[in-house]
């Protein structure tokens, strides 16, 4: 028995041989990317005559539009790639954001081997994060990396700088853009298709396509996101670098650390509008980092001055975050304040209305679509919309498919819309806004354009086959995109008995799961004030199916926080439906206006102190039975 013990031991020790090899090689891959100095920039180019007609314009140069303009060069269509800001080089958000950390969608935990990630999509998106080889990037690097893509296909003409783009229009369809180039000349471009790849859907809304705008599909259209100024830090040599790392509490690889949860004490010099979060460091080459951590509130995306505005908040604020730094953190003390980004980094501004809107249910079920061209399973990331909010986390997915009916907007045809701005609802849209996914959609666009004009269909015709969609996704499978959903183990909360109740409360924001998608606590105790509070966010988003608005007086007043029964969550809903004000008769009055079913309270377990999934299946039925809305 001894010496099967001792084999046994040698076996383990040899399989561990390659699992460590692999490991090193990684490590070594990763700091190999790592250079001494920062590359030139080469410098962009714009095409020296551009055509009448093209078989597609894409506007704007983020990212996805580049994947776009590659994707339908490569599938043979002549491309006119047009940007209409003041930028000198490709990459928008990533290279004059200075977003050099990616948010990667990674597979499920089951299909990653030992600490190295299995990335969804693939596609362009890879050939291009090849050439960048971590989790972080050198600016200069990246945005080389995109204008070489862009060069090298023939099949592009691109035009920088350009003063005005303007959808031109025949009845409710696109038919190319009116252009203001540099130097004042006015010309018209006419194209089969536009593909809208600009970070605001600026030419879907000049279109006429509808949309919303930040939170207002949950009753909030005047919150929005944070916007961050991202800024740079010098003298990051090596040996700083290791030294940032080992910070406690602080996760990190060779080319990104993420954490310094307590940067979070520093008080900036207007808190009402400006503060900073935990960082995310970027390293770049040249011994030098770029910090994602600065939010900045009160900025209107769409405003130009008050985008100035916040460019001018965060020039001011950023060395003095820095200064900040160096005496809270010994880690920072060699390091110096070497500059702020030239753009501001926007995360929300238009949502487009489309023929299918990605929801918060779609995410919880992780759900597979019929005519999916991209997956995401990157966490539900809702930053902080003022000073006094923190943001949250509210769900963690496995993975989740985009439809192609996503990028296609309702009333304007000829129109495909990619990356933050597709037809997502707000809330998933804190999953689906990366850039990663974004730049699958811009390849599945590209690459749909081209089918479309093959089948001599409309864009729109092409959302609803059946047959035109796969082979979509055929075309794309054999361009190097990965569309396979994997298999995973149902979560815990989807089988819960009131899984239906939590899909509608996180749609409606009225719960969060957190990091470990349990957070919303579904056997845990309710109460009055909870309760009343859930049920004034509600009314906050669908007025007109509430006659009397919850006063702070009546919440609060909803005393306390012991256990919330059965008659007191009916009153709450009665008196704001204004079915009844009177407690002793309101489960009824709801029974008999059926808002509430029998079935669902014959699931409580205790009528005399509800849970928070009693409250959840509570809140379900009012809306699909009283307000006519369901989030299945």
């Amino acid at each position: 028995m001894p010496g099967w013990k001792r084999i046994c031991k040698i076996v383990g020790y040899l399989l561990l041989v390659p699992l460590l090899l692999c490991f090193t090689y990684q490590n070594r891959l990763n700091e190999s990317s790592y250079k001494s100095f920062q590359e030139p920039l080469d410098p962009v180019v714009s095409a020296s005559h551009i055509a009448s007609e093209y078989d597609v314009i894409v506007a704007g140069t983020d990212p996805e539009g580049i994947m776009a303009a590659v994707s339908a060069a490569r599938n043979g269509l002549k491309v006119l790639l047009t940007e209409d800001r003041d930028r000198p080089i490709l990459g928008g958000l990533m290279t004059l954001g200075w977003l050099n950390s990616l948010d990667l969608n990674k597979a499920p935990v089951s299909y990653r081997f030992w600490n190295n990630p299995v990335y969804l999509d693939k596609g362009l998106f890879q050939e291009w994060y090849n050439g960048i080889r971590g989790t972080s990037f050198d600016v200069n690097h990246a945005a080389n990396l995109f204008y070489r893509m862009v060069s090298a296909e023939p099949n592009i003409d691109l035009l920088m700088r350009v003063r005005t783009m303007e959808p031109l229009t025949e009845g409710n369809r696109v038919v190319g853009m009116d252009l203001v180039k540099e130097n004042g000349e006015e010309i018209r471009v006419r194209s089969k298709a536009i593909i809208d790849a600009t970070q605001d859907a600026d030419i879907a809304a000049a279109a006429g396509v509808p949309y919303t705008l930040g939170r207002e599909d949950i009753g909030e259209p005047d919150a929005q996101m944070a916007v961050t100024l991202v800024f740079k830090l010098s003298g990051v040599t090596g040996k700083v670098w290791h030294g940032l790392k080992q910070h406690k509490n602080t996760g990190f690889d060779n080319r990104s650390i993420w954490g310094y949860q307590d940067a979070r004490e520093y008080v900036s010099s207007d808190p009402s509008r400006v503060k900073i979060r935990s960082l995310n460091i970027g390293r770049e080459d040249g011994d030098t980092v770029l910090i994602n951590s600065m939010q900045i509130y009160g900025i209107d995306p769409l405003d130009p001055e008050s985008l100035k505005e916040g460019m001018r908040i965060g020039e001011k604020e950023a060395p003095l975050i820095v200064d900040f730094l160096k005496k809270k953190f010994k880690e920072f003390r060699n390091v110096e304040f070497a500059g702020t980004a030239p753009e501001l980094y926007v995360r929300e501004t238009r949502h487009i209305q489309g023929e299918y809107r990605l929801t918060m249910a779609d995410l919880m079920a992780n759900r597979d679509h019929w005519d999916a061209i991209a997956y995401g399973s990157y966490e539900v990331d809702i930053q902080s919309l003022n000073a006094n909010n923190k943001g949250s986390i509210m769900l963690v997915p496995e993975q989740y498919g985009v439809p192609f009916r996503c990028l296609v907007p309702l009333q304007v045809d000829g129109l495909l819309v990619v990356g933050r701005s597709a037809s997502f609802d707000t809330l998933p849209h804190g999953s689906a806004r990366v850039i990663p996914l974004g730049m699958a959609t811009g390849q599945a666009a590209g690459a749909a354009v081209k089918l479309a004009l093959d089948r001599g269909v409309t864009l729109r015709d092409l959302s609803k086959s059946k047959d035109g969609i796969a082979e979509l996704r055929h075309r794309l499978t054999k361009q190097g995109m990965d569309l396979t959903m994997r298999s995973f183990p149902t979560p815990a909360y989807a089988k819960h008995k009131d899984y239906k109740g939590l899909l509608a409360a996180t749609s409606l924001f009225l719960t969060i799961g957190g990091y470990s998608n349990d957070g919303w606590d579904l056997d845990e105790a309710s109460n009055p004030k909870r309760f009343a509070s859930q049920i004034r966010i509600v009314q906050k988003r669908y007025p007109e199916a509430f006659a009397q608005t919850l006063t702070s007086e009546f919440i609060g007043g909803s005393s306390s926080d012991g256990p919330l029964d059965l008659d007191q969550a009916a009153y709450t809903i009665a008196l704001s439906g204004g079915i009844s004000d009177d407690k002793k008769t309101a489960v009824q009055a709801l029974m008999e206006r059926g808002w509430i079913r029998k079935e669902t309270i014959d699931g409580f377990a205790n009528r005399n102190s509800l849970t928070n999934g009693d409250t959840f299946m509570i809140v379900r039925d009012v809306m699909e039975y009283g307000v006519g809305v369901t989030f299945d």
